[in-house]
């Protein structure tokens, strides 16, 4: 039998101090009262699963074309503003998170 070194060692005067049958009751009921009761139907309403139909969702998002002082990274094709340029490779500006 494999032995857990790591467990408390239990002694004889342990066995005398245990708990009383109600005090462990009550700690089960504490506990059953502490946890959150959630509505499986308003979870499943934000649930979007994958390739769900969405043609009939509208953005609300603004959508600003860059700035003269932004920059689109070569490498991730991501939209930086120009004090994140690092450089540039191929021809293309490279960013400091690619450039890294």
């Amino acid at each position: 039998m494999a032995t857990d070194y790591d467990a408390p060692r239990k002694t004889e005067d342990d066995g005398l101090a245990e708990d009383s049958i109600e005090e462990l009751k009550a700690r089960r009921v504490d506990k059953a009262a502490s946890t959150v009761d959630v509505d499986e139907t308003e979870l499943a309403e934000n649930l979007e699963l994958p390739g769900a139909d969405l043609s009939d969702e509208s953005l609300s998002v603004r959508v600003l074309p860059r700035q003269a002082d932004e920059f689109t990274c070569g490498r991730c094709f991501l939209v930086h503003h120009r004090s994140q340029l690092a450089g540039e490779k191929d021809g293309l500006p490279i960013c400091r998170e690619c450039a890294a």
